[in-house]
């Protein structure tokens, strides 16, 4: 079935940058019809829907950097739209611990990081005061972070749909609609779905997972590839639930590109542990054992995947380790929270971030937004993209007006 409607815009990927972009260009200029096609059927059903639901404050991006400045913003905006439309969030707070006295340097860097970024409210803490915020963390000393929060991503990314299609009725969100295909004709572009072709004037890709394949499917020549990378949390059981009473980090290790292992105490009222962080067979794929062929074939036959690994090899070791293991798991996390038992934990969900590495296997730690003549895509938006989803989006509306002439 063919859609004879020719769009201004044409937005591929629905998770909460898609859908931050839609609700900014569309309250930018209320005369475009802007279409959103997402190939599941629902929003936010990957990254976002999978992901700690945690408002960033901005301790750990270099200043001046494209996450500095959108973290903040856009956890300064999240807050207001949460606000203003009734998303579930809560401005609850966040230590991190240091736990030996090698954190220390690089606590005192995050911290400085988080003054150079404006992130409000912050102050160093001793181990003592520690437990004024969490009695049963122990730690040598600490930041309290006041301004970090928890938000119900997948609820912000609905609201901001439903929200950018009550500013324009003529736009739409089209779910069930997997891109394979951008063909351009003289005026305007084909986006060839297995089901039907859209038409649009310029395009705008947020595809997260797939953001390298929708450029290739775009003609864009990219060096680098999305590599997946997947989390496994545990969940405490109700009984040890008094243990965190908000968000609780460790001084993240510098060598690696993740946070590390955190609690997270979610809108719903469960508390989250984790995530570890494992590459992945399915790009996709939220179990141990997800396989896919494309994907692991696109992944281990790329020279930055092997990069990666033997320059984190001792730690990509313990973190298969600990995946399989709950016992290992839990001696992680008792390095924050020494009383936890293993009946205080119970096997909880996954998610997948993507990282765009580079062929030297550097993860390329900040936002990656390219533009052709009449695209834009999002190239790497790993955390905090979500806390920063509508200063992203902001972003990208600027740049469709600059670069497509768009004003509507």
């Amino acid at each position: 079935m063919e859609n004879n409607n020719i769009f201004d815009v044409a937005i591929i990927g629905g998770g909460i940058v898609g859908a931050a972009t839609l609700y900014k260009l569309q309250k930018r200029n209320p005369g475009l019809n802007i279409v959103l096609i997402e190939k599941e059927d629902k929003l936010s059903a990957h990254q976002t829907g999978h992901n700690s639901g945690v408002i960033h404050s901005g301790l750990y991006y270099a200043p001046g950097s494209l996450k500095a400045k959108n973290c903040v913003k856009g956890r300064h905006e999240l807050v207001a739209f949460c606000e203003e439309h009734g998303v579930d969030y809560d401005v609850c707070g966040k230590v991190v611990v240091a736990t030996k006295q090698s954190d220390l340097p690089f606590m005192d860097k995050i911290f400085n990081n988080g003054i150079a970024n404006n992130t409000e409210g912050i102050k160093k803490i001793t181990g003592e005061e520690i437990k004024e915020y969490e009695p049963f963390v122990e730690g040598i000393a600490g930041i309290w972070v006041p301004c970090t929060g928890i938000v119900d991503f997948v609820g912000a990314t609905i609201k901001m749909a439903e929200v950018a299609i009550g500013i324009n009725p003529q736009s739409k969100v089209q779910l069930g609609e997997k891109v394979i295909a951008i063909n351009r004709k003289k005026d305007y572009q084909e986006v060839v779905t297995e089901n039907r072709v859209f038409k649009a004037k310029k395009t705008i890709f947020c595809a997260g997972l797939q953001a390298d394949r929708m450029a290739k499917t775009d003609g864009v020549k990219l060096k680098e590839r999305v590599v997946g990378f997947r989390g496994d949390y545990y969940e405490l059981t109700e009984q040890a639930m008094h243990k965190v009473k908000n968000l609780i980090y460790p001084v993240p290790d510098p060598a690696f590109p993740f946070l590390g292992v955190h609690f997270t105490r979610m809108t719903n009222g469960d508390t989250e542990c984790g995530p570890n962080a494992v590459f992945t067979f399915k790009r996709e794929g939220y179990s141990k054992t997800a396989f896919n062929l494309k994907d692991s074939w696109d992944a281990l036959t790329y020279k930055g995947t092997w990069k990666l690994f033997f320059s984190n090899m001792k730690f990509g070791i313990n973190e298969y380790r600990r995946a399989f293991s709950k016992k290992l798991f839990l001696k992680t996390l008792q390095g924050l929270i020494p009383s936890l038992t293993m009946d205080d934990l119970k096997p909880g969900r996954s998610g997948v971030r993507a990282l765009l590495l580079k062929q030297d296997g550097d993860t390329r730690d900040d936002f990656k937004i390219e533009s052709t003549e009449d695209s834009i895509h999002v190239l790497n938006a790993p955390s905090p993209a979500a806390t920063a989803s509508l200063a992203i989006g902001e972003q990208i509306a600027e740049m469709a007006e600059e670069k497509f002439g768009l004003k509507k």
